[in-house]
């Protein structure tokens, strides 16, 4: 067990490094597709591999926690998603520090909360735990199909590279809710 939660816990810090400091640092900052991958690699794939990998020192969490966790997560998402967020992130290198250590914190929250020891209440609490993943799951899934569905872009009006493809605003956008969907 030490083993996995070990392993687990180096995983998640390597995602981290490779998203942070790896070769999509440069492709995230011009493209919301790009940036996408960054932020699906940090909520969907660090913050439970690290969730796994930490000693949870919580004996007992709150029937409510994962719900509250997960509605945490829910305004984290969308309002760095807000046209006036995104394009803040975009210009400045602490909005995007906030915004994801913001999105890891609340992906921590979430999946902790969801994967706390159980206790006396178990089976409400787990039952809550999988509600807050659906839910979670429910409004990634929206707001990537609204980002690919939109009529016209809105983050960006003109050409950007995309590892090494030249997509329009309108097609990054739609990409990067493809990738969300996933």
């Amino acid at each position: 067990m030490l083993l996995m939660r070990t392993a687990s816990l180096l995983l998640g810090f390597v995602t981290l490094a490779l998203v942070w400091v790896g070769p999509l640092l440069d492709a995230w900052r011009g493209s919301f597709a790009a940036h996408m991958l960054a932020h699906m690699g940090v909520v969907a794939i660090a913050a439970p591999l690290i969730a796994i990998g930490i000693a949870r020192p919580i004996r007992s969490v709150a029937t409510a926690a994962p719900l509250i966790a997960s509605l945490v997560e829910l305004i984290v998402v969308w309002g760095w998603h807000a046209p006036a967020a995104r394009q803040w992130a975009e210009t400045s290198t602490i909005a995007t520090m906030i915004e994801q250590v913001s999105f890891l914190a609340a992906g921590l929250f979430l999946w902790l909360t969801c994967m706390a020891p159980r206790n006396a209440d178990a089976p409400a609490r787990d039952a809550a735990g999988a509600f807050a993943l659906l839910l979670t799951s429910i409004h990634m899934t929206l707001l990537g199909a609204l980002l690919s569905l939109a009529s016209r872009p809105l983050y960006g009006l003109g050409e950007v590279t995309c590892f090494g493809l030249v997509l329009g605003a309108g097609q990054d956008q739609a990409l990067g809710g493809i990738i969300m969907l996933m």
